[in-house]
Formats: C-alpha cells, sequence, structure tokens
C-alpha cells in the first residue's frame, strides 16, 4: 500500500478517524432497528415463519402496518448505509478537507438516525422522512462523484 493510502486509512488522519467513528455509530443504529422490529413482532405476537411463534396465541402475519414500519425503516438503512460505508472508505483516499469529510460524515449519519426517528420510533408526516433520506443520499452521492474526478 503506498504511503498516501496508508496515512489516508491510518487512525492519526482525522478523517479516517471520524469515518471509523460515524461507522461504528452507525453499525449501531442499524442493529438498534433490528430491535425496534423484534419488540413488535413480540408485543403483538405475530411472526412471519411458523417456526417463531412463541405460544398458542402467536400467529404468521404478514403486513402488520406496527411491524412493517420499522421493518421498511431498515431495509431502508439497509440500502443506504453499506453504500456510505463503501463510498465514505474511499472518499478518505482522496485527502479531503478534514472539516468537509467530518460533516459529511456526521451529517450522514444525523440524517439517518433522524430517517428512523421520523419513520419508526415517531412517525412525522413528509416531508420529515424524505428530507432526511434526501441529505444521506446527497451526501452518498457527493462523496462517490468526488472520489471519481480525483481518480479520473
Amino acid at each position: 500500500m503506498s504511503s498516501a493510502a496508508s496515512h489516508a486509512w491510518s487512525t492519526s488522519n482525522p478523517v479516517f478517524a471520524a469515518y471509523v467513528f460515524y461507522s461504528s455509530v452507525l453499525v449501531l443504529k442499524l442493529l438498534f432497528v433490528v430491535v425496534l422490529v423484534a419488540r413488535q413482532r413480540f408485543s403483538k405476537k405475530i411472526f412471519s415463519n411458523p417456526e417463531d411463534l412463541v405460544d398458542k396465541k402467536s400467529k404468521v402475519v404478514f403486513g402488520d402496518a406496527d411491524v412493517e414500519r420499522p421493518r421498511r425503516a431498515h431495509l431502508n438503512d439497509l440500502e443506504n448505509i453499506p453504500a456510505f460505508w463503501i463510498t465514505g472508505l474511499l472518499y478518505c483516499l482522496t485527502n479531503p478537507s478534514a472539516y468537509l469529510a467530518i460533516n459529511l460524515f456526521r451529517a450522514f449519519t444525523f440524517a439517518r438516525i433522524a430517517h428512523t426517528f421520523v419513520y419508526a420510533v415517531v412517525p412525522l408526516p413528509q416531508p420529515s422522512r424524505a428530507l432526511s433520506f434526501a441529505v444521506g443520499y446527497a451526501i452518498t452521492i457527493y462523496m462517490a462523484v468526488s472520489t471519481l474526478l480525483h481518480f479520473a
């Protein structure tokens, strides 16, 4: 690995250190949403597989709104957070401004947390969910384009 790349992915690089920190926050956030889904399933005793039924009152149900809302939030995370992880890691190689990069990582993380909050915890009317989604989406696109242009 070149010395530039080894420095880019070093914890002495504040951009990479921030990337690692915010990526770790996003891992915990992603796992938290799984708990939200499970909490709804167990509290309502509805599951998506017969082998998961916990007692005779449990049943297999698809499409319950209280379960689907956090489940869809989780699916949205699975569509967006891995793209951030890849793009953010590559973006670290572009030697970006620490101020800009750290704030992009911070804003993406905040946007994803806000998205889950307004979608699955305390549902709020649009455009709250759309705005939180758009912020994270735009940040990922910005980092991807910046990385492409840097290495073009």
